[in-house]
């Protein structure tokens, strides 16, 4: 790669100054704000020609991995299918085919199989395209489903009748995507509609099949611009459900009988700052999933059907625990399955609702994810799960929960000269700088060597609560067969050690995920994992973010960073409620309209922490229809990058100018984004093929 084939983009610098709190920051390309400035287009397409021309010696390279990675990809393919109702569900890929099919068979396997919708047709001539979920009518004769074209996450809901295959008229633009519900008349569904300045779905409708969108009735607004919404329809069949939620603050759900379409939504309990609860309906009680009593980790309770507002009915089930957290269950007639977290791995818990008798399913590896799945059947034995690991391809099993006899169902196959004995996964712990241990999960290729003389890639998020578990991937073999090593940090703002690691790295603790980043950094250092010249870091959307700070604080530890769809604009964008999905944020970050949280956000936002220093080679990635992180965010933090940084590493932009916060759409498009991030790396690893 040669920085100087082509002179890098210099960004026009516009002043504009910004006061708050007595402090003004000035942001030099505020004006990259505006997506319809065609001077804005111009800068976008500047950089992706630099990146281009400075990556062009390695395009041999690039279109050897996606070979590679492509070549993995079993391309006639198919899920295992679900029984629900009267028929097996499942989706399938055709060979060459960018997406899937969605089909069914009634009463049997052996039935002919009914298409219910064929995803490359649908998507021909699109330059993206994705199905946003589907549901379908208790008669099983009409299917509901969103599909977006532009990547914004607006999908419009449509309509098929199964019997005849005609796509009916109705036809609901900018609704959720998946967050659809029938009642049981087969004709009345229920919808949200998405804000199109905020991006959030704050309304819930009542759509009757074959009357005019206008007349649909709002029977549902979220006033509070902080809370997230959800809408289902709950497993016993027997609610509707509408859900808000302040992530890590406050929940309240809804219920509606579905044989009652016209009727009201019901709080199930109020919304109560510092309640979270989820709920299952079983029989006459639901189970209850919350905090109450200052439950960190979370609890099980129970409460009678119509007595649910008055908590104290709520009857506890299974009491706190300091060392696990109860991270979700599953309701069936004979068994209730609990999925709990501790020392960073789930465990998968069956407890017999007629004796109590339980026991937990075993797992063999050090390191893995492991998941309750798709179980639609309330009346079965038998439990789907899904598991993997760093070295073990995407399973699922079904798991008979009275004889504990379990049957693979199916191995993600990986084509080609792949033994998963070849490889090694293992957890380390690495002390972080105020005594806590991090966990990390490594997988290398048998043969790696331990004398910091091969490269490794660290990855982490570390936001929301969301738990980063040790998964495979056929892809990263190809980093993996040239000799990298592949780490996982588990670091403090996920929930891999439980509630309070998820509350230890937000708001005014958030300097504790980039220290832990860095501590684990420096532990794979010093135990001879791989060295400062052969470092790479990882980390998109607010992983992104992870990667702008740790840049800023220790830019000498690392060879490469890459940055996908970074979040690195933290405090204006937390400031401006006119982007989609800030105020929703406030409980992450905080409020930089106080002092305390906007001088604590300044502190690390990567983009007001830029300065006239040596920076590590970058690659930063982003998507101009982005609904999550807007495009401009790491346009503004690389124009700033490049007119600050002192060296000479190479400083790439790419956006995608088709795509949103995903990425590409077509399970195999997404290779060319990843041979571009893996061309990156190993040709400043000097490795060429």
């Amino acid at each position: 790669m040669n920085p100087d084939v082509m002179q890098a983009p210099v960004a026009a610098i516009k002043p504009h100054p910004m006061t708050l709190h007595g402090d003004t920051r000035q942001d030099n390309y505020y004006w990259l704000n505006e997506p319809e400035n065609p001077e804005v287009i111009e800068y976008l397409n500047a950089e992706n020609a630099y990146t281009d021309a400075v990556m062009a010696p390695t395009k041999p390279l690039q279109e050897a991995l996606f070979n590679e990675m492509k070549g993995r990809v079993k391309e006639n393919d198919e899920s295992v299918p679900v029984k629900d109702g009267n028929y097996y569900y499942y989706s399938r890929y055709i060979e060459g085919g960018e997406y899937p099919l969605y089909c069914r068979k009634k009463g049997s396997l052996d039935a002919v199989e009914q298409i219910m919708l064929d995803g490359n047709v649908m998507a021909e001539g699109l330059s993206y395209f994705s199905i946003g979920g589907y549901e379908i009518s208790d008669d099983e004769q009409i299917l509901a489903y969103g599909i977006d074209t532009v990547s914004r996450r607006n999908y419009t809901l449509k309509f098929k009748d199964l019997t005849t295959g005609e796509i009916l008229a109705d036809e609901i633009p900018n609704t959720e995507g998946g967050a659809y519900a029938w009642a049981t008349d087969n004709k009345t569904i229920f919808y949200m509609v998405r804000d199109q300045q905020t991006l959030l779905a704050s309304k819930v409708y009542r759509h009757e099949i074959g009357t005019p969108i206008a007349s649909d009735v709002l029977v549902y607004t979220e006033e509070d611009p902080q809370f997230y919404m959800g809408l289902g329809r709950m497993k016993s069949k027997k609610y509707i459900i509408s859900v808000s939620e302040q992530n890590g603050v406050s929940t309240e759900y809804r219920l509606l009988e579905s044989s009652n379409p016209t009727g009201q939504f019901v709080p199930f309990y109020p919304r109560e700052e510092g309640l979270e609860y989820s709920i299952e309906h079983f029989e006459d009680k639901f189970y209850i999933r919350t905090n109450v009593d200052d439950a960190t980790n979370f609890k099980l309770m129970e409460v009678s059907e119509g007595q649910s507002a008055d908590i104290t009915k709520w009857k506890e089930v299974i009491p706190h625990r300091e060392d696990t957290y109860l991270d979700g269950m599953e309701v069936f007639k004979n068994h209730l399955v609990l999925q709990e977290r501790s020392n960073a791995l789930i465990h998968i818990r069956i407890i017999n609702q007629a004796t109590q008798a339980e026991h937990y399913i075993q797992f063999n590896e050090t390191a893995y994810d492991a998941g309750v799945s798709s179980n639609p059947d309330f009346e079965t034995n038998i439990l789907r799960y899904s598991y993997t690991s760093l070295s073990t391809p995407s399973s699922v099993y079904d798991y008979d929960m009275d004889s504990q006899a379990q049957t693979l169902m199916k191995e993600q196959t990986v084509l080609g000269e792949f033994d998963k004995d070849d490889y090694a996964s293992e957890r380390l712990y690495a002390t972080a700088r105020d005594g806590i241990k991090i966990p990390i999960s490594i997988v290398y290729k048998k043969g790696f060597k331990r004398d910091g003389s091969q490269p490794l890639l660290q990855y982490a998020y570390g936001s929301y609560g969301y738990s980063i578990d040790p998964y495979f991937s056929a892809a990263r073999l190809s980093l993996l067969n040239r000799g990298f090593a592949f780490a996982i940090a588990h670091i403090r703002g996920g929930q891999e050690m439980g509630r309070q690691w998820y509350e230890d790295g937000k708001l005014l603790k958030k300097l504790n995920t980039f220290n832990d980043f860095i501590d684990v950094s420096e532990y794979l250092i010093a135990e001879q994992w791989t060295s400062k010249d052969k470092l790479f870091a990882n980390g998109g959307s607010a992983g992104g973010l992870l990667m702008g700070a740790v840049t800023n604080m220790r830019p000498d530890l690392y060879k490469g960073i890459l940055a996908a769809v970074p979040f690195v604009d933290v405090v204006t964008t937390m400031l401006d409620e006119s982007i989609p999905l800030t105020t929703g944020e406030w409980e992450e970050w905080g409020n930089p309209k106080q002092k305390e949280y906007y001088v604590y956000m300044k502190s690390y936002s990567p983009v007001d922490n830029v300065e006239a220093k040596d920076y590590p080679n970058m690659l930063v990635t982003t998507g101009l229809h982005d609904s999550q992180v807007q495009y401009f965010e790491p346009a503004k933090w690389v124009a700033k990058l490049r007119a600050l940084k002192t060296n000479n590493n190479l400083l790439l932009m790419h956006t995608d100018m088709e795509a949103g916060h995903g990425g590409a759409s077509g399970r195999f498009k997404r290779f060319h984004d990843i041979a571009l991030e893996y061309a990156f790396m190993l040709n400043l690893m000097e490795i060429h093929s």
